[in-house]
């Protein structure tokens, strides 16, 4: 994470109709050591199997190459003298997007016929100085690309997609030349309309208008990702009674004064809590997931659940999580919402042991409150690249 800002990236797809697999590829990764992320979003010639091919090799080598601070123009003559030929057009071809952003230094975006990426500094659309490179090499001689550098600000968004997005509606009467133009504008209004929308609230949005222009049958891969820099957004969770009794002020402390969302998993560490802040808790009884009893209010809480069974569903959603995943409106999935639209988690979990929880009678996988947390800490940090810290009373 960066100290001035924190680099929220998010990609939404959607296959050509009828394809199993999508002929868009988007690669992102953080270099920690060198405080750096890469992303990268290609578009394979045709759809299906064989643009994933493509794709995929293009997006592999683009990351490597620009990872170890390759010249520009070397990462380009590479990456179109490697890709196979297709044996019906008798071309190799791959459109590719690279963005190299350094924290807290420049950002540069290189890009070779994917549609030109749309920048905007908070409400306003922001234009960079875009130079153009154009190849020599006999191989690839006359090929343009497109190159810009500019330092980021706070609130600033870089979104970019594949022509499943640009042309989508092409020859309708509504988008005779496909949605373009208006797809800058569509993505202008939202954020002028919702000026906090996360990366992956707005790549959502774009790829199912995307959708909806095309008569819910996408004409090709449609691919839309968003780097958003801002804010970092906090959660709290707090779940499970402290092993020493008086540190139970301690955690009701740290719950009112922590500066973020949050969330208690427990009864009893909602009634600990609500008992040293003199708050009064409200049970739900409308029964939204059967596996889980409902969620409880409290002042000052965005969410009340219950505490070992709905962790444990927690990890299991997220284990499994993918961005084709739908995520329901129980406990579970309400508190996994909050998760993935937050960027630094801090759990305080409670030691004190629950004899419940010792019963052999229960289910196996009804784990003690520690290991569960652990668990979905892992996944956090290496599938999502969130900044997750534990806190043990």
């Amino acid at each position: 994470m960066s100290q001035k800002f924190f680099i929220e990236v998010n990609c939404q797809q959607k296959n050509h109709d009828g394809e199993r697999i999508c002929g868009d590829v988007f690669y992102s990764k953080r270099i920690q050591d060198e405080e750096r992320t890469i992303v990268v979003l290609s578009d394979g010639m045709g759809h299906g199997v064989k643009a994933n091919v493509l794709a995929t090799l293009t997006s592999t080598m683009a990351f490597n190459f620009t990872k170890e601070h390759k010249d520009i123009n070397t990462i380009a003559e590479i990456i179109m003298n490697t890709l196979p030929v297709c044996s019906e057009r008798q071309m190799s071809y791959s459109t590719f997007t690279i963005i190299d952003i350094e924290h807290n230094g420049e950002t540069r975006i290189l890009e070779y016929d994917n549609p030109e990426c749309f920048i905007m500094r908070s409400t306003e659309v922001y234009q960079p100085e875009w130079q153009c490179i154009i190849l020599n090499s006999d191989k690839n001689a006359g090929k343009e690309l497109k190159y810009c550098r500019f330092t980021p600000q706070i609130e600033d968004r870089i979104v970019i997609w594949s022509d499943g997005v640009a042309q989508s509606g092409l020859g309708s009467p509504d988008l005779p030349f496909g949605w373009s133009n208006e797809a800058r504008e569509f993505v202008a209004r939202i954020v002028k309309n919702e000026h906090d929308i996360s990366a992956r609230k707005l790549s959502t949005k774009v790829v199912n208008m995307a959708y909806v222009n095309d008569d819910y049958h996408p004409k090709d891969d449609t691919s839309c990702a968003t780097i958003y820099f801002r804010n970092p957004r906090k959660l709290l969770i707090c779940t499970g009674p402290p092993f020493e009794q008086e540190n139970d002020a301690k955690l009701a402390s740290i719950f009112n004064n922590f500066d973020g969302k949050k969330v208690i998993c427990g009864a009893t560490t909602v009634d600990i809590i609500a008992r040293e802040l003199k708050r009064e808790v409200k049970d739900n009884f409308d029964f939204v997931d059967p596996d889980l009893p409902p969620t409880s209010q409290m002042d000052g809480a965005d969410l009340v659940t219950e505490g070992i069974l709905t962790l444990s569903k927690v990890n299991n959603i997220l284990d499994s999580f993918n961005e084709t995943s739908s995520i329901g409106n129980g406990p579970a999935d309400q508190l996994v919402k909050l998760i993935l639209e937050s960027d630094s988690i801090d759990f305080v979990i409670g030691t004190c042991i629950n004899i419940a929880h010792q019963d052999p009678n229960l289910p196996v996988e009804l784990e003690i409150r520690r290991t569960v947390v652990k668990r979905i800490a892992h996944v956090l940090q290496e599938k999502f690249l969130k900044e997750v810290n534990l806190q043990f009373l």
